[in-house]
């Protein structure tokens, strides 16, 4: 195609993509995976229909960077879900798109090797390659997804699915969950708001067609049925938290007069933290009581975990990062993690 003085001005140059039918034909989806992600998609629709009455966990990395400690970590809650699976529905955030307010390592699918080189056919690789280990084990998976094109590569091995504060607003988001084959949880935006989300999961429930790909690769229209297990989680805000009962019984009242099911999930981090990792526990102790209340719209929670506690930055030096820690929101830790399953475990089935 000929140069011109009015396309691609500041474009350095453009790489082709693997395809999503390449990607899944050299990492196949196996009978053990299969299982895992119609199982775990089935049982969290079965308690956003009221049909499970377990509580629903989400906990892991706010991001992965190394897969050897996101495979660690997913073996030990592996184990813990299994143990408490009579009451706990557990499931692990690997999330690989990490949305940024200004700028920064974006996640493991666009910047896998940590040096900004963007390399993003390897980081698709290497994100289905964990998802894939990660189902064999039996785990569920919960992620983000942020670009619309991911889902095609990925979405196969994911039981749940996060629309971001900062792009539940945007209907190029509520058009893509429309078409996701699991559950799509809408976060508040940052300033606060809920009616957004609600809007969000009224869109996302409805017929769309849009700009999308196939599984070649090939720009296509895209049409959907509509998503019907949308719901929305609360993440706080830059103001504070928004899990508190008052909080939770007006947005309850918002879904129904939106038209919105009236289920939510708390997001532990965040605004509901004060962006302090170290209180995350106070939220996840409110929400598992206002549920033991009789809250049962309350449907789970949130939790940024890691092998250790905290975060680092990349300075440069990979080799010198921390095992275990997170590179981008500071995370509690996995003892931590464990101490707060085994509580809510005991205190859902009538412990003290």
């Amino acid at each position: 195609m000929p140069e011109t003085k009015t396309r691609d001005v500041n474009v350095l140059r453009t790489e082709q993509l693997i395809a999503p039918a390449d990607l899944l034909e050299k990492l196949p989806s196996t009978p053990a995976a299969e299982r895992t992600v119609v199982a775990g998609r089935r049982d969290i629709q079965a308690i956003l229909d009221g049909r499970d009455s377990r509580f629903l966990v989400i906990t892991g990395p706010c991001s992965i960077h190394d897969e050897t400690a996101a495979l660690e970590y997913a073996e030990k809650l592996a184990e813990v879900g299994r143990r408490y699976a009579d009451r706990l529905l557990v499931a692990m955030r690997v999330y690989f798109e990490k949305p940024r307010t200004t700028v920064g390592w974006k996640g493991l699918i666009y910047d896998p090797h940590l040096n900004d080189t963007f390399d993003i056919s390897t980081g698709l690789e290497r994100g289905r390659r964990l998802l894939l280990a990660i189902a064999e084990m039996g785990l569920p998976t919960a992620t983000e997804f942020l670009d619309p094109i991911v889902p095609q590569h990925l979405a196969d091995l994911v039981c749940w699915v996060a629309i971001g504060a900062r792009t539940t607003e945007s209907q190029t988001h509520r058009q893509m969950a429309s078409g996701l084959s699991m559950p799509v949880g809408f976060k508040n935006s940052t300033d606060g708001s809920t009616k957004i989300a609600v809007d969000a999961i009224v869109s996302a429930q409805a017929r769309h067609g849009f700009l999308g790909i196939d599984q070649s690769g090939r720009t296509a229209v895209v049409h959907t049925t509509g998503n019907p297990y949308g719901h929305l989680v609360l993440r706080g805000a830059n103001g504070g938290s928004n899990y508190d009962p008052e909080a939770i019984a007006l947005v309850r009242q918002q879904l129904r007069e939106g038209g919105a099911p009236a289920h939510l999930v708390v997001d532990c981090s965040h605004g509901n933290c004060d962006k302090d990792y170290t209180k995350m526990h106070i939220a996840f102790e409110s929400v598992v009581g206002q549920r033991l209340a009789g809250n049962s719209e309350i449907i789970g929670v949130m939790l940024e975990s890691n092998i250790n506690p905290g975060s680092q930055q990349i300075n440069g030096d990979i080799s010198q990062l921390q095992y275990g820690v997170s590179i981008t929101d500071p995370c509690i830790g996995w003892e931590e993690t464990e101490r707060l399953l085994g509580w809510a475990y005991d205190r859902l089935g009538g412990g003290a």
